[in-house]
């Protein structure tokens, strides 16, 4: 169990647009949540890798290189860490798809920061004390290490690949 309702969740948040950023990070941070950003979905994998999995991932959906929709496919082969999605993208079938597919809420931008606080606040107390592994390799015993973002594990130190089946 986290030794606090807010103050031990992790959250990522992937927008290519650094003012909204700075807005949830600034409003995330004033309620005791630990938060990373990205400006692409690809840096947000490659921080998830170097900094284990968050409880939650704020995503908008037009970016660079990797688009939302294409991040959060990513992450579903390895988990099934909870979705908010936060984006200027307001058309039903979009939402649809997002809520039906990805995302546990879906907000259009523009954003009040104290609905979205509100929002993170529901989606985590929901999600309850899910058991997500924070570190990005996990110690099964002395013989087994899993690195659920690679889909990898090191079995007497040779390493195995493994499907996404595996690791969610």
């Amino acid at each position: 169990m986290l030794d606090s309702p807010i103050e031990s969740h992790k959250i990522i948040a992937v927008d290519d647009n650094a003012f909204t950023l700075r807005i949830v990070k600034h409003t995330l941070e004033q309620a005791g949540y630990q938060v990373m950003t990205a400006a692409s979905g690809d840096d947000a994998l490659k921080l998830i890798n170097r900094h284990g999995m968050p409880h939650l991932a704020i995503v908008d959906l037009h970016m660079p290189i990797m688009s939302g929709f294409e991040f959060c496919r990513a992450v579903r082969e390895f988990s099934d860490m909870p979705i908010i999605m936060l984006t200027a993208v307001n058309t039903e079938e979009t939402i649809i798809e997002g809520l039906e597919q990805y995302a546990e809420d879906y907000i259009v931008k523009p954003f009040n920061p104290e609905e979205l606080k509100a929002r993170v606040g529901r989606v985590l107390r929901r999600m309850g004390d899910y058991n997500y592994t924070l570190e990005s390799t996990t110690n099964i015993d002395d013989r087994l290490m899993v690195n659920f973002p690679n889909r990898e594990a090191l079995v007497e130190g040779a390493s195995v690949s493994l499907t996404p089946t595996e690791t969610k």
